[in-house]
């Protein structure tokens, strides 16, 4: 099949308006936020899409997650590095605080989640993030978009680089599959239950503040954690790619995701933050007895590296998506073994994890990183954007009722909060990470530092 009739099978040719066109049955736009958990739309999902038109070209299949293995893959991109920097919320910003912000932000990411699969059943044929932003607003804003996709994908796999030399240091001592995080980030809790934290003296005191009082940086970051820890969204639609329904699954597996996601996040930051108080550090296995520190991050480190790989292979999947259909010209080849396909992948995944290794050196502080890939990226990829979507498909209809002014009102204020958190969280990360820099008792003076960063 030529790439011309692999695009008409497709069905994304654009029109007079710079829309894409397609010959799937659409659903109504000034309705379709009202269909709360219906099935809108009744497309046979392993023919959309360009994953779906690569394997009529004769390629394999990848549209094949179910409701349950779509939640497994929700949960692993969801509940992840992000999760140990929570402790340190709520040493920053106080107990109940931390509670509320992640209730809060849960409960809004629920939403914006959900409504990537309305944009999605407006728009079959979109298959990630820049796809949406080109139907929202053109190619400018999907090339803007891809490339902070990819920039926020490798900060992510930075992030899994750096926590796994946290790990590393402390199994040293700074010396030159998955059992997951869950069983490290337990061994931590029962160890502080009967031993003081790593950094604390002897004879210390424990002291939990129900409300902090922090400054403008450390509130600001630590909001920007939390924001991090709910920040999949950004890969949400490249798993809709691969389901065979999302229509009717997708709602369940986000419900499975939320439903183990939001209490886990309670149960960490709150117990580990209430059994060291302000001994807490960052990434949160450092806080355990050093012996239990080890045993911990030795079980971590290979769910580091799968999270690393799992990242990585989303940023370089996109990379691939678009060198294959727009540069190279042969999308139907996507999922053949072919001698083209097979070079893109190869110079496409050593690019991209050659800027991996630069960006954890650049920014070698595990909370400054996520603060400023939360900042930069997760602010309007996993809120604003989502605001934006619901927007442009209620625009006409979005004050005709009650109701609707309500949703208008959420969506308004979720761009509004993407535009905040983008430019003050900005300020907020790069002022507290050159504030560290410039402090001789950090250890850490400056980006590709060889500093011990096991304890921080």
């Amino acid at each position: 099949m030529s790439a011309a009739a692999f695009h008409d099978t497709l069905g994304t040719k654009d029109s007079k308006d710079g829309m894409p066109n397609s010959d799937i049955e659409r659903v109504d736009t000034e309705t379709a936020s009202q269909q709360v958990g219906q099935v809108i739309n009744e497309v046979d999902a392993t023919g959309v899409g360009v994953f779906g038109a690569a394997a009529a070209a004769g390629g394999e299949q990848f549209r094949v997650l179910g409701k349950w293995k779509a939640a497994i893959v929700l949960i692993h991109t969801e509940v992840g590095i992000g999760i140990l920097s929570l402790p340190s919320v709520f040493q920053k910003i106080g107990l109940i605080p931390g509670l509320l912000a992640i209730l809060g932000v849960g409960t809004l990411s629920t939403w914006t989640a959900y409504v990537m699969l309305l944009y999605w059943r407006r728009y079959p044929h979109i298959d990630n993030l820049p796809d949406a932003l080109r139907v929202l607003s053109g190619n400018v804003l999907a090339a803007i978009g891809g490339v902070g996709l990819i920039i926020n994908l490798s900060l992510a796999c930075s992030s899994a680089t750096l926590a796994m030399s946290v790990a590393l240091n402390t199994l040293t001592g700074h010396r030159p599959a998955t059992i997951g995080i869950f069983v490290p980030i337990f061994i931590v809790i029962m160890s502080l239950a009967v031993d003081k934290p790593q950094t604390a003296p002897e004879g210390w005191n424990r002291e939990i503040t129900l409300w902090a009082t922090p400054s403008f940086q450390d509130g600001f970051t630590a909001l920007l954690s939390v924001c991090y820890a709910f920040g999949g969204r950004q890969g949400f639609l490249m798993i809709m790619a691969e389901m065979k329904d999302p229509n009717r699954e997708y709602v369940p597996s986000l419900v499975i995701l939320q439903a183990f996601a939001i209490p886990m996040y309670l149960i960490t930051g709150g117990a580990i933050y209430g059994l060291a108080g302000d001994y807490v550090t960052s990434p949160a296995i450092g806080t355990a007895p050093i012996l239990c520190a080890k045993i911990a991050y030795g079980i971590l480190l290979l769910t580091l590296f799968a999270t690393g790989l799992f990242y990585g292979h989303a940023g370089i999947k996109y990379l691939f998506t678009v060198v294959m259909c727009h540069v190279l010209k042969s999308p139907e080849q996507m999922t053949m073994n072919s001698f083209k396909s097979w070079t893109a992948w190869i110079v496409l995944t050593t690019f991209y994890w050659i800027l991996v290794f630069i960006l954890a050196n650049a920014i070698p502080v595990f909370n400054s990183i996520i603060a400023v890939s939360s900042a930069l990226f997760v602010a309007w990829f996993s809120f604003g954007f989502p605001g934006a979507f619901w927007l442009h498909l209620n625009w006409k209809e979005q004050f005709s009722s009650k109701r609707m002014i309500a949703l208008a009102c959420l969506s308004w204020g979720l761009v509004i909060m993407g535009a905040f958190l983008n430019t003050s969280g900005i300020y907020a990360s790069i002022d507290s990470l050159v504030d560290l820099f410039n402090n001789p008792d950090s250890g850490v003076d400056g980006p590709f530092t060889c500093a011990d960063n096991s304890v921080f």
